[in-house]
Order: C-alpha cells, then structure tokens, then sequence
C-alpha cells in the first residue's frame, strides 16, 4: 500500500495525532449527503420560488441531475443510502425524484420535510426580484440579519436556525446510517453557518457560490457532538448550460 493510499484511509503511518489532517471515517457516525437541486424555472426567470413561485425544474436543470445519478450509479459511493428526503418545494422534490435510482435499492420513498425547504418569502413569493425590491425593499441582511425579507417571510437568522436544526433532526432520525437530501442552496449554508460555528465577519455575502447539482457532505459524530465536513460544493461532471 502506497502513503496516498494509506492517507486516503485515514492511516497515520506514525503521523501524531495533534498534527494529522486526514482521518478514517468515525465508527458509528451518521453521513449526510445534501444535493442542491437543478436550474429551476424560478431561477431561470427570477421570480421568488415559495410554494407559489416554484413550478420545478429546467430542461437544463434535469440534464443537471440526471448527470449526477449517472456518475453515483457508476461510482456506487452512495448506494448504501439507506433514506432520501427532499424539502417540500417541487424543485427538490423533483431532484430527489432522479436521484433516486442511484440510492440504496433505487426505490427509497421521499420523504418531504417543509423545514428544508429555502428561506420563506412570505408576501415575496411569486413575485419577480424587480417587484419585491419596490414593494418591499431589501434587506440588509450582512448588518441586519433579523430583518424579514418581507411581511409573512422569515429574516436570515430565523431561516439559518430553522435549516440547520432540520439537518440535525435527520442526523439524529438516523444513527449510524447513510442518508440524502435534495435541498437548497440557502439549506447547504446554514448548515455551514451554523456547525462551523462561523463568525457573521466570514459568512458576508459573496463567501459561497453552491453551484446546481453539487453535493456537500456532512459527517455527524454523535460521540463527541461534533460535525465533520467531508465535502462542499461538489459538481464533479454537472452541466452548466
């Protein structure tokens, strides 16, 4: 076995602990994949996709998906999923719907949870940007966090909150297992805000381009409350147009 293969693993070949960067998976840990869902028809057009707005994918954004199940069927890395959750706006559901063959036995029920769904735009939704920004104005969330996107939405940091918390109520479902979420690009960076702990200082606009179809990997060590990021942002072979 070579020293890559050997870091590959998790193997220390006597590096001390207090300076190795590379480790085996945790025994018992829980693995959270959450995938980013295709170009959608409200992205394509801005309109604010809420439970209104939203009317699913592109013809791109299938292409998108289709083209991450073929290469996880051909790798297999996630075929011991052992569940597949999407958030209820159909966009994800609609992702999860795709994905789906490449997971576990190719016929996992979806299961839709309202909590991974993007940010709630309240009065905002269905609109177009140019209508919220003149009916509503725009927050600025970098210095008010706490400001609503507009009447009936959630602000920011309710949002971050509400997210995050339903990715660990998934961990928490699911000890020890292999499980999938098709969810939002908001979604992916709460849960980055929120188990890195990371600073306002560094989550300032511009710090994340989660790009269509990308998966970011979550491992959750329940022993040492503690969460692992395995992988961010990854859109290995996903078409772009």
């Amino acid at each position: 076995m070579s020293v890559g293969d050997a870091e590959a693993r998790g193997e220390s070949l006597g590096v001390p602990s207090g300076v190795r960067r590379v480790f085996a998976p945790t025994a018992g840990a829980t693995r959270i994949v959450l995938v980013r869902h295709g170009e959608a028809v409200c992205n394509r057009e801005g309109i604010v996709g809420g439970r209104r707005g939203c009317t699913g994918l592109t013809d791109l954004g299938r292409r998108q998906v289709a083209a991450v199940t073929a290469r996880l069927t051909a790798s297999g890395e996630l075929g011991t999923t052992s569940a597949l959750y999407a958030s209820d706006l159909p966009r994800a559901v609609e992702t999860a719907e795709l994905l789906r063959p490449a997971l576990g036995d190719g016929a996992a029920e979806i299961v839709q949870e309202a909590d991974l769904s993007e940010l709630r735009p309240g009065e905002a939704d269905g609109l177009c940007w140019e209508e919220v920004v003149e009916r509503f104005g725009v927050p600025e969330w970098d210095v008010e966090p706490d400001t609503l996107i507009a009447p009936g939405g959630e602000s920011w940091t309710t949002f971050v909150t509400r997210a995050s918390g339903a990715v660990r109520q998934l961990a928490e479902r699911h000890p020890g297992e292999l499980i999938v979420a098709a969810v939002h690009a908001g979604v992916i960076e709460s849960t980055v805000i929120a188990f890195l702990q990371l600073p306002p200082s560094v989550t300032r606009r511009g710090w994340a381009r989660i790009v269509h179809g990308s998966l970011t990997e979550w491992e959750w060590v329940p022993t040492e409350s503690r969460w692992v990021l395995i992988r961010f942002n990854d859109a290995c072979g996903v078409p772009t147009a």
